[in-house]
């Protein structure tokens, strides 16, 4: 069925597309009785106007908040877009949320879509291979823009990420005060993303306060579940295998129960960085370093609002959401003797 237009409007009331779009608009002056059938008319064919093209036309911002994340399909982000829509859209803002499937092409293509509508704020969560020089201008020009998760690269912009070197060294802290001395490191791929490259220092920080050895031979990378599962299976396969394992992600921490359970291993303490649903319920219960990923997003959106709202610094803003240790038992298991 073809949607109707301000033309089905006008010939419905019997005037012009100008007299309906000055209604529509409040721009300019209108009979009171022309404006109620006008409005009548509206209802009753259920017309929506084309804010966008009237936005790019007067030169004015969308109502919208355009929030770019690398997966769909990871709870981590979902939790992040929810606690970003909380905060935006008691103030009449709708959250439109794409995902760059952790690519700088795509990423950038997403950008320039939600620049081409004029949303009204920009929140990305960047890809580990972005460069973001390109949106000093749009920044300069006075949109908010702010990174999540991650910073930008090549330009200082407001950005909101979690405690990712802290949370990780509590955690491997943690593996240690329980008598590990062999653990080993679960991370995502590439190693050059950010919060790779700080939960990977909060385990080297750990190990070395601990006064334990750095052993190349106990770091492996996967990221996805299954390739996660095939990593730790490769350092329960080493001829002196760890003890313990510090998984730096949610993905991680599922490959490695994965494996875990495959092998028939109860006795590896585990560590996990992200909560899981049900982790609660595995066996033993999971012992994770939790983030906040509503927080997160909230604390992005509230950094976005604040822009709008004429926040005077124009200095980029760095907010830190911390991270909590959970204890439930993988993580307390002691060496095996």
């Amino acid at each position: 069925m073809r949607r109707p237009t301000m033309a089905d409007v006008a010939r419905e009331v019997g005037v012009t597309a100008k007299t309906v779009s000055r209604v529509l608009n409040d721009d300019g002056p209108v009979a009171v009785e022309t404006r109620e059938r006008v409005m009548e008319a509206v209802r009753k064919l259920g017309y929506q106007p084309n804010l966008m093209a009237r936005n790019m036309r007067v030169g004015a911002r969308d109502a919208a908040i355009g929030l770019v994340i690398p997966e769909m399909g990871n709870p981590f982000f979902g939790t992040v877009a929810g606690g970003v829509e909380s905060a935006v859209r008691p103030r009449g803002l709708t959250l439109i949320v794409g995902s760059s499937s952790e690519t700088a092409e795509l990423e950038r293509s997403l950008i320039a879509t939600f620049l081409a509508r004029r949303v009204s704020g920009l929140m990305v969560v960047p890809s580990s291979d972005g460069d973001h020089r390109y949106l000093r201008a749009e920044r300069v020009a006075g949109l908010p823009i702010v990174f999540l998760d991650r910073p930008a690269v090549g330009m200082a912009a407001d950005h909101v990420v979690s405690g990712n070197r802290e949370g990780a060294r509590d955690g491997v802290a943690h593996l240690v005060a329980h008598g590990h001395r062999r653990i080993g490191f679960v991370g995502d791929l590439p190693a050059a993303l950010y919060t790779r490259r700080e939960r990977f220092q909060g385990y080297r920080d750990a190990l070395e306060a601990a006064g334990l050895p750095f052993d190349r031979a106990l770091v492996e990378s996967g990221h996805d579940q299954g390739a996660a599962s095939a990593a730790v299976a490769r350092l329960l396969a080493l001829p002196a295998p760890p003890t313990a394992l510090f998984a730096a992600n949610n993905f991680a921490s599922m490959g490695a129960v994965v494996a875990l359970a495959r092998a028939g291993r109860r006795d590896v303490a585990l560590v996990g960085f992200d909560d899981l649903p049900l982790a609660e319920v595995l066996e033993p219960p999971l012992t994770v370093v939790a983030q906040d990923p509503a927080a997160l997003g909230t604390a992005a959106a509230e950094l976005v609002l604040s822009r709008l709202d004429g926040l005077p610094s124009r200095a980029a803003r760095r907010e830190l959401i911390p991270t909590r240790l959970i204890a439930r038992g993988s993580g307390e298991l002691p060496p095996a003797r």
